[in-house]
């Protein structure tokens, strides 16, 4: 007959050997646990996917190297500066043998005879001066406006540009076909046109002001070369000119300028050195 501590002995050493491997098999088994739950792949999956990855090594933002919200690489704003350029330099061009030919037939124009060209009647450093001075005016006016931070937007479309250029070729042949009693008239009716064409097509102050500079600085040029008999003008009544010739140069100053204007819309911006 089993004598009652045999029972006790033997309950207690199996419990005792269970109790004694249970710490070790619960310990591994956390340690198993807390090792799934903190590798990579647990904590990018309770993490979920990344709102906003970082650029990888190499790549640049929209706005880094220079280049703005529709920039390129730098060079493409070298090549649209010299496609403008060039655009601008024919359209001058056209321009002067076209408005300069109305002059010379109206006898408004006089140059030597050595110095006439068969094309159109006209000097040969003309149309070159003249193209010169529209690509000039012609960029001039979309990086004043981007540097007075005010982007002209009033009648940006073709049609617009169009029909100024129109204005403009019907100020010129005004001024060399409509007679007055005396130029002061003239002067004042074509003063009244350029105005209003530049109310119609352009209203900025930088419109206005950079219209002006280009009459200010055309009108002293042209004094100085008629004063070295380079050419000349008949019945000049404003020193060596006629009164009316400012007005033909502000107009041509806003319709070159929205030209250029127009040719700058879309093209990226300048890279920066910073």
């Amino acid at each position: 007959m089993p004598r009652l501590d045999d029972h006790c002995w033997s309950c207690s050493c199996a419990q005792g050997a269970r109790h004694r491997g249970l710490p070790g098999a619960g310990a591994g088994g956390l340690a198993a646990k807390v090792g799934d739950m903190l590798s990579p792949a647990a904590l990018a999956a309770r993490r979920g996917p990344d709102p906003d990855p970082a650029p990888a090594r190499g790549s640049h933002s929209p706005g880094a190297g220079g280049r703005g919200a529709g920039g390129g690489p730098p060079g493409s704003w070298h090549h649209h500066l010299v496609q403008r350029s060039l655009v601008l330099f024919s359209v001058g061009v056209v321009l002067a043998l076209v408005l300069n030919l109305l002059q010379v037939q109206r006898n408004v124009t006089l140059f030597p005879e050595e110095v006439i060209a068969t094309i159109f009647s006209s000097a040969w450093w003309v149309p070159p001066c003249c193209g010169t001075a529209a690509a000039v005016v012609g960029l001039l006016y979309p990086c004043i406006d981007s540097r007075l931070g005010e982007p002209h937007k009033f009648k940006r479309e073709w049609a617009s540009v169009m029909r100024c250029v129109a204005v403009f070729v019907g100020i010129n042949h005004a001024s060399a076909k409509l007679d007055f009693a005396n130029n002061v008239q003239l002067s004042l009716t074509l003063a009244a046109l350029s105005l209003g064409l530049w109310w119609t097509f352009d209203r900025s102050r930088s419109g206005l002001g950079l219209g002006i500079t280009v009459a200010f600085l055309a009108t002293v040029i042209t004094q100085l070369l008629v004063y070295n008999g380079v050419y000349q003008y008949t019945s000049p009544d404003f020193l060596y000119i006629r009164s009316w010739l400012p007005c033909i140069f502000f107009s041509g100053g806003v319709t070159v300028g929205n030209i250029g204007r127009q040719l700058a819309m879309g093209v990226p911006e300048k890279p920066h050195s910073d």
